[in-house]
């Protein structure tokens, strides 16, 4: 049995190694792939492409040609990332007009690199977590905003306000909801 054994084995070493040496594949053609890696900071979830979804806060504002002093500001900011996240969020979203209202020059300024502390504050006022109707913001009396101040909520007739700002529009986003506001909130901090 143990010759048996031997001869089975040197069998498949002797059938192994004439496989190996007559299985000789030429090599497969190689190709390079190159991966170019962005030179700016635009990296994480806010700058993936996506068609399929209902689009988040951040694409309803991008998409809106009423908006796009917000969106500056929130990439000046660099805060894009923040407002794809699950949420559900709340943005009081401002109007390029709410902008225009502003002192001459503030939102020039604000848009500098030196104050980009200061604008995320600004923009974090603008944003709370939930995902509530106008109909619904008008149980509140105060909301807590992103940075970490609250905010005052008042209903003047069929009217909401946030921080003084009237809601004109409402959009529900795949995170949460975008309620364009005719002012830009200012934090009292």
């Amino acid at each position: 049995m143990q010759t048996t054994f031997k001869i089975l084995f040197s069998a498949l070493l002797v059938a192994f190694f004439f496989n190996c040496k007559n299985n000789k594949e030429t090599p497969a053609e190689t190709t390079t792939t190159t991966v170019e890696t962005p030179t700016d900071k635009k990296q994480g979830q806010a700058f993936i492409a996506d068609d399929g979804s209902t689009p988040n806060v951040l694409q309803i504002a991008m998409g809106s040609k009423d908006h796009t002093t917000l969106v500056a500001a929130v990439q000046a900011a660099e805060l894009e990332n923040a407002l794809v996240n699950a949420g559900p969020l709340m943005v009081f979203a401002p109007t390029n007009e709410a902008f225009a209202a502003l002192p001459a020059g503030t939102v020039e300024n604000l848009l500098k690199p030196e104050n980009k502390d200061a604008l995320a504050n600004i923009l974090k006022y603008h944003v709370t977590p939930g995902n509530y109707t106008k109909d619904f913001l008008k149980k509140f009396k105060k909301l807590g905003q992103a940075n970490n101040q609250d905010i005052k909520v008042e209903v003047i007739g069929d009217d909401v306000f946030v921080g003084g700002a009237k809601i004109i529009a409402s959009v529900p986003a795949g995170n949460g909801i975008v309620h364009v506001v005719d002012k830009v909130i200012l934090p009292e901090n």
